[in-house]
């Protein structure tokens, strides 16, 4: 768009919009259209072992919740360091995502005495937060204050309640009265360059929307100009020049300080805001510095597991995934890596990203909750003993306890999604849609699948009407042998990594069967083996009493394919499980150079007991064989 008309639409939306609160989002404000849209997550349903998970950390990680010790510092405002601010927001994001999944009024009625006791804690400056007078836009004071606006306008969005759309009005205009031009310095409060606290960009972008009124807009742009700045974190430029996120700072003096510029958390968040001011920019550096980045994530940083980071900092991790690493694979990078690479498959319909979250969701997002549900981990790292994270600033909680529970909460608006076409299927497995079209037709969508246990996957297309639409599943790119057919009739042209579109008219019956590529893979590092099985990684367990999970073995394989056999008589609390062929230890005299069938199971089972009992290990060292050759006898 030109650049006059462009600024003319700044103009005159907010003068039109003057007076009026919108109830809802105004996407109208948004000069890029995403390709794909979620449907309303109560349209959605996710069963099977999968939904079984969902359902536990509602009941026992957001239902359960003390509210009131979450606003109990907003109440005192002494703090000086600390980040007790950003409990109460993380956790009321994945309050309000799972009422809009399950509709549970016991959960409203939660959700609205969290905001009305957060709300009687503001100042008559407009200040929500912990921070003493003395102290504030130090530290977490701003993160905190982002995490609020979250969600404040996530209640919003559900309520339409004008009296917070007011209050985080005030909240972020108390912000913008001490931060900006000739003010506060964004890049210069808190930690890591400024990433923390310019992350707010993200609420601010939100907050025009719904208000129309350009000073948020104002202040977004301003915040992204401060990063390219001499002191920021050069998020824009350093993406551009193609400087990984592990190198864009020279390695700190003191790693948790203002110097660390490779905190992924926050790194990903302040991406996240990116992406919302480039919908209504269009400008497309922003997207593109985005899609490098996230680009760079991925070959450099995601791990085997879906998930990345060390001491909470990007490192190079897929290089080193193979050692045991201190603090790896924080669920905070799980969460958010997975709402970025949302956020991305929306505006782009690029599958990667799909099957970036879907590797997540299987992997290191399953594996950080206990088997029942109780305890969501820190660090989900690839061998080990599972155990809780400390507590925090004195909340009886931290930092992932409260963010893992959103990165459940996302699925139902990942499973399936839509775009002017249709419908996409994004993720497997035992789930049901009721989808309406603007045509008022309605669409009941049904997967019959235990997917990844097996590999078939029924979808049952029923429109109360025929009618002619796409329907675009998803075929992933460790899939090479996908078979899809409608109706028992062959689709041809199925290429992994990509979406198989299917235009045609559809009637009540029709049904899609999907059959994937599960057979086992074999994949070396560093002098280290894994297995993988479709998107789920293997790990041995010592439940299984079959030995050392630390013992070099060769895995018998051919052309990086290994055969799995399932399990018999697998220990509690695991959900699936298969033997593999491996040549164990260093001997290859008499029975010790015959293979011998070992167990694995998938990587989020492994180690869930949170104890001795069930070590666990992903990579098997493989032991060396100086000869390269197939051995034989003197």
């Amino acid at each position: 768009m030109d650049k006059i008309l462009l600024k003319l639409v700044f103009i005159l939306f907010p003068v039109l919009l003057q007076g009026q609160l919108p109830d809802k989002k105004t996407e109208s404000f948004n000069l890029v259209t995403d390709k794909m849209f979620s449907h309303s997550p109560s349209s959605i349903k996710i069963g099977g072992y999968l939904g079984e998970k969902i359902d536990l950390v509602i009941g026992k990680r957001i239902k359960n919740r003390d509210v009131d010790h979450l606003i109990e510092p907003f109440r005192h405002k002494n703090e000086t360091r600390m980040w007790q601010s950003e409990f109460w927001g993380k956790w009321i994001l994945s309050a309000i995502a799972a009422y809009e999944y399950n509709r549970d009024p016991v959960l409203l009625d939660i959700i609205k005495d969290a905001v009305r006791g957060l709300l009687d804690t503001q100042t008559p400056d407009g200040y929500i937060g912990n921070y003493s007078d003395a102290a504030q836009l130090q530290q977490w004071d701003i993160w905190g204050r982002k995490y609020t606006l979250l969600g404040l306008l996530a209640y919003f969005d559900i309520s339409g309640d004008r009296e917070v759309l007011r209050a985080s009005r005030r909240l972020a205009d108390h912000l913008l009265a001490r931060v900006g031009p000739g003010k506060t310095d964004i890049v210069r409060t808190g930690n890591y360059r400024g990433m923390p606290s310019s992350s707010v960009l993200e609420p601010m972008v939100y907050l025009y929307r719904r208000t129309g009124d350009k000073k948020y807009l104002d202040f977004a742009n301003y915040i992204v100009d401060q990063w390219e700045t001499s002191s920021g974190p050069k998020l824009i430029s350093s993406a551009l020049a193609g400087v990984p996120v592990s190198e864009r700072f020279p390695h700190p003096a003191s790693w948790w300080s203002y110097e660390n510029g490779q905190k992924a958390y926050e790194m990903m968040s302040c991406y996240e805001g990116l992406l919302e001011l480039y919908r209504i920019t269009g400008e497309p550096s922003y997207l593109k510095a985005v899609e490098l980045a996230v680009r760079n994530i991925i070959s450099d940083e995601i791990n085997i597991a879906g998930s990345g980071s060390a001491f909470e900092c990007w490192y190079k991790g897929i290089m080193y995934q193979t050692e045991p690493t201190y603090h790896t694979m924080e669920t905070c990078v799980t969460m958010t890596w997975m709402k970025l690479c949302l956020n991305l498959l929306r505006l782009k319909g690029d599958s990667m990203y799909a099957d970036q979250i879907e590797k997540s969701t299987f992997n290191a997002l399953l594996a950080s909750v206990k088997y029942d549900g109780t305890q969501i981990a820190k660090y989900s790292p690839l061998g080990g003993i599972r155990h809780a994270g400390e507590e925090q600033c004195g909340m009886h909680i931290n930092c992932c306890n409260a963010n893992g529970p959103r990165a459940f909460m996302m699925l139902p608006c990942f499973a399936i999604m839509g775009n002017n076409d249709g419908i996409i299927i994004n993720l497997f497995g035992n789930i049901e849609a009721v989808l309406p079209f603007s045509s008022g037709n309605r669409i009941r969508i049904e997967q019959v699948s235990d997917y990844p246990v097996t590999d078939k996957v029924e979808i049952k297309i029923d429109p109360e009407r025929s009618d002619s639409f796409s329907v675009a599943v998803r075929i992933p790119s460790w899939s090479p042998g996908t078979t899809v057919t409608v109706n028992g009739s062959v689709i041809t042209d199925v290429i992994s990594g990509t979406y198989r579109t299917i235009n045609r008219i559809w009637n009540k019956g029709d049904r899609i069967t999907v059959r994937l590529d599960l057979r086992g893979r074999v994949v070396k590092q560093n002098g280290n083996q894994a297995i993988l099985r479709g998107p789920v990684v293997l790990a041995r367990d010592t439940r299984f009493n079959d030995g050392s999970v630390y013992e070099p073995a060769v895995i018998s394989e051919r052309d990086g394919a290994v055969d799995l056999i399932p399990s018999t008589g697998k220990p509690a609390n695991i959900w699936m499980s298969f033997t593999a062929p491996l040549v164990l230890g260093t001997d290859l005299e008499g029975e010790f150079r015959k293979p011998k069938q070992i167990n694995f199971c998938d990587f989020a089972s492994a180690g869930n007991t949170w104890g001795e009992d069930s070590r666990y290990q992903v990579w098997i060292p493989q032991t060396l064989n100086v000869m390269k050759t197939e051995y034989r006898s003197y």
